[in-house]
């Protein structure tokens, strides 16, 4: 019988809290069955195993980052914009290390998917001051996704050795977007 109080959701969310403490690769059914207090095969009362856990914490990730982005969009055009969810991003994936590395494993699920199409909808929104749309705005999410996710992820590992400020790096990647967006035919 399942715990009284503990629903799918409370599971996510446990694990969310392990992963962003420990890291994603740390998270364990039997980790998360003793943080809640439950044996591991209570655990299936709620989930499909750890695949299914990850996927859903991806997709609980994703659905955060989406509505982060878009308070940080909200009355902003442009290069404004732009900066105001890169700054976002950025401030997401560190501060939930864990649920941000769950959400770049590739699901097929159906609430993953639902949940990434969030995330692209705001960026196309901010596109869109741009004056892109279709094909190209989906080429340019593309790109802003692979600086904005490669920065952070080389930032985490510790892969900016110079004695230069990072977040001046990251503010130059950010205007070097808006200049390419801007330019974009």
């Amino acid at each position: 019988m399942p715990r009284v109080g503990l629903d799918a959701e409370a599971v996510v969310a446990a694990a969310a809290s392990l992963a962003d403490a420990n890291g994603l690769h740390q998270l364990t059914l039997a980790r998360l069955a003793a943080a809640l207090g439950i044996r591991s095969p209570s655990l299936y009362a709620h989930i499909d195993g750890l695949d299914d856990l990850r996927t859903r914490l991806g997709a609980r990730g994703a659905r955060e980052l989406a509505t982060t982005l878009q308070s940080a969009a909200a009355g902003r055009a442009r290069g404004d914009a732009l900066r105001a969810i890169a700054v976002a991003y950025r401030e997401y994936a560190h501060a939930h290390p864990g649920t941000y590395g769950a959400m770049q494993i590739v699901s097929d699920s159906e609430e993953f998917e639902a949940a990434g199409t969030e995330v692209v909808g705001v960026i196309l929104a901010v596109l869109r001051g741009y004056g892109l749309e279709g094909e190209p705005a989906i080429h340019a999410v593309r790109a802003i996704r692979s600086a904005l996710h490669g920065f952070v992820s080389l930032e985490r590992e510790s892969g900016f050795g110079l004695p230069i400020n990072i977040d001046d790096s990251y503010d130059i990647l950010v205007a070097m977007l808006d200049a390419g967006l801007a330019a974009t035919p």
